[in-house]
């Protein structure tokens, strides 16, 4: 019976007896809102701190005259390839021993968040229990993140050189070959935002008032038409 009642449509009924209680879920409504800001206050997300990056592809340098397709596809390539400079094991174990008692390991598992990747600003967060923590963790990868580019932009700016002699040294392309990130030689990077950063909980309050408000205005909405099943059932 109960596993009819579940599946069968709701009726004109239903829907009357829920207007009827609007005071019952109103207040279930209430308390779920105070019971999500209650958790908020006993078990609170870890801050959240923003350094910022900004790259600059220099596309009119790299590809003056080719279609937005190839310039497009070279964005794209050229970000992703940025993106994995971000995650290497060179800046992250940088940052570990910069800020020191975290492991990359810890730093991949969902320490740092890396926003926004494209032409502009790259957002470097960190989330920590600590707030003056979380603000070294992103200011330290965003500080290695860029001189790791600058490096590789410098790499490769070599490397274009060495290819426009006539007879370059193969030991020394290979040498460089051997440190370059693959990256290309118009990119440009600076630190727009290192010191005195944005920090904010990684998940604010409003969220855990709107969760526990919505899942308590479910459940009251729920019991009401529990309660009226049985009421039929009895009858």
């Amino acid at each position: 019976m109960k596993m009819k009642w579940l599946l069968a449509p709701p009726s004109a009924d239903d829907l009357i007896r829920l207007l009827r209680a609007w005071r019952f879920w109103v207040l279930g409504t209430l308390v779920g809102a105070l019971m999500g800001a209650a958790v908020y206050s006993l078990f609170p997300p870890a801050f959240r701190a923003q350094a910022t990056v900004t790259v600059d592809f220099n596309l009119e340098q790299a590809w003056p005259e080719e279609s937005d397709r190839k310039l497009f596809y070279y964005l794209e390539r050229e970000t992703r390839k940025l993106e994995e400079v971000a995650w290497s094991d060179a800046v992250l174990e940088r940052v570990a021993d910069g800020v020191g008692g975290v492991t990359v390991g810890e730093l991949r598992a969902g320490k740092l968040l890396l926003s926004q990747p494209e032409e502009g600003g790259w957002h470097f967060w960190a989330d920590d229990a600590d707030p003056e923590r979380a603000a070294q963790l992103a200011s330290a990868w965003a500080e290695a993140f860029g001189e790791q580019v600058r490096q590789g932009v410098t790499v490769a700016m070599q490397l274009d050189a060495l290819h426009e002699q006539d007879s370059p040294s193969e030991v020394e392309i290979q040498r460089l070959e051997d440190q370059s990130l693959g990256i290309s030689s118009y990119i440009q990077v600076s630190l727009s935002q290192r010191e005195h950063l944005p920090i904010t909980r990684k998940i604010a309050m409003g969220n855990y008032v709107l969760t526990g408000a919505t899942g308590f205005l479910v459940v009251s909405a729920f019991a009401v038409l529990f309660a009226g099943s049985k009421e039929r059932d009895h009858a």
